[in-house]
């Protein structure tokens, strides 16, 4: 079947472009529910699950690299805007410690650590280097 794109005007090119796209993404699709009943059924004829075949991460027993981590400071003027006290500092954080009076420990929810954990180890103080005049 060819067809000469020549003849064609740009609102009929335009028109088989459309339809090359649907009949393109139909394909894509038949496709991959083919792959995935062969698949399927490969696993169910060796007794196996996909999870078996390909262990997911994060999976039981296993700490994802980014846990969540419950809501330590609250902004007073958007109830819905939270932060962990990780990380880099919020703009409605920032902006609120600007203000006069407004404190860190005042921003904190009700029943998040108030004090931060002690340090295992104490802080060396250092030296500052002499400059030479």
């Amino acid at each position: 079947m060819a067809i000469n794109l020549d003849a064609l005007s740009p609102s009929e090119l335009q028109a088989l472009i459309k339809s090359a796209e649907a009949q393109m993404a139909a394909s894509r699709q038949s496709h991959i529910r083919d792959t995935r009943t062969k698949i399927d059924n490969l696993l169910a004829s060796a007794g196996l699950t996909l999870d078996e075949v390909y262990p997911r991460r994060g999976g039981k027993g296993t700490k994802s690299a980014k846990s969540a981590v419950a809501p330590k400071y609250r902004n007073p003027e958007n109830a819905a805007q939270t932060w962990s006290g990780r990380g880099k500092r919020p703009l409605w954080f920032v902006a609120a410690l600007k203000k006069k009076g407004v404190t860190a420990e005042s921003l904190l929810i009700q029943g998040a650590a108030k004090a931060a954990p002690a340090r295992k180890y104490p802080v060396k103080a250092t030296k500052k280097a002499s400059s030479k005049k």
